[in-house]
């Protein structure tokens, strides 16, 4: 527990750090921030243990909950509906980056590594790191994020049918199988053609995000699929400056200090593995067409680095220009002179 205020009217906090992976979360309350002493739990991560966990937290800590202030890891989408809830209930939640915890934990030796010292850890590192409160993007915003998480699994889906498809046409199979195949691949196609209109006529119902949208697409290389999920990310972290979208995305360089690659600096290949997948190549053709990144790839490349490191940083620049479109509400101007 944690005072805030002065001493004439202080406010008790009570801090909660939770380590949620795909199927469960690991909760523990920070019960003594002298001896630093936890009360734990692990609970289902589904709407029935999120319940759980109020019933546990008044029961345990406090009816009260204005005064909790739960602390979780931004693990892809595995903390997201929890984070909704909680936030829905009137706590207070900070959702922070994996990084920061990982060298925060490190000087904390005598924590071991398990799920339910992870939990102590985030605990202890949201009582002396004080994260700043999270804020859930616009409802607006939260609608698109889900669309598109479902057309990307519909696009996944086909694709296998598709597969499916190749295999059968090659190897021969009943015309009963092949009417399924068939069948199945023209109602995803279908299903997808919707969902697609259904994301077009969203934006275009919401002047904020369909202004995002445009920004986005001035920057050369940037197309709609790209500028749909940027203008979703940007508006769902609290990302204060580029540098930690970038991070976010894992396109920040790192050193490594074992084995074959030793000495060589690569991307670190954290955070959101798809949509770093989706901007390699739009970086591609950046390296090509867009004025600012042209520019350092040449650069680059006259320093002698490979093609790798060239569209690493091409991709990590691209954030950097997308974040500052956003930030600034402008459309993209080149920094370097087009010839």
């Amino acid at each position: 527990m944690e005072t805030l205020g002065n001493t004439s009217n202080t406010i008790k906090q009570y801090i909660i750090g939770i380590d949620a992976a795909s199927h469960k979360f690991d909760v523990s309350w920070l019960k003594d921030t002298n001896k630093f002493t936890y009360r734990s739990k692990v609970l289902p991560n589904n709407p029935s243990g999120y319940l759980k966990l109020l019933e546990w937290i008044h029961k345990n800590i406090t009816t009260d909950l204005s005064t909790i202030h739960v602390v979780m890891e931004a693990t892809g989408v595995y903390h997201e509906l929890l984070a909704y809830f909680l936030h829905d209930q009137g706590m207070a939640v900070s959702i922070v980056n994996p990084a920061y915890v990982h060298n925060y934990a490190k000087s904390l030796a005598t924590v071991h590594k398990t799920d339910k010292g992870d939990s102590q850890i985030i605990a202890r590192f949201g009582y002396e790191r004080h994260p700043q409160v999270w804020q859930p993007e616009p409802k607006s915003v939260r609608e698109l994020k889900a669309k598109l998480n479902r057309l990307d699994a519909l696009k996944v889906d086909l694709q296998r049918e598709e597969n499916r498809l190749h295999t059968a046409q090659i190897s021969g199979v009943p015309d009963e199988v092949m009417l399924s195949i068939l069948q199945i691949r023209q109602a995803l196609s279908q299903s997808i053609a919707e969902l697609e209109k259904d994301v077009d006529e969203h934006i275009d119902k919401h002047p904020d995000l369909k202004r995002d949208v445009s920004l986005l697409q001035s920057i050369p290389c940037v197309g709609r699929e790209t500028s749909m999920r940027m203008a979703v990310l940007y508006h769902s972290k609290q990302f204060e400056k580029a540098s930690q979208m970038a991070a976010f995305l894992g396109l920040v360089p790192r050193q490594r200090e074992s084995g074959k690659y030793q000495g060589k600096v690569m991307l670190s290949k954290r955070g959101n593995s798809k949509l770093r997948a989706l901007l390699y190549f739009p970086a591609m053709n950046a390296c090509r067409f867009n004025p600012d990144i042209k520019s350092q790839h040449a650069r680059l490349l006259s320093r002698g680095k490979v093609k790798m490191q060239t569209i690493g940083a091409a991709m990590r620049k691209l954030v950097h220009i997308c974040f500052g479109v956003l930030k600034h509400q402008t459309v993209y101007q080149s920094r370097v002179a087009v010839i």
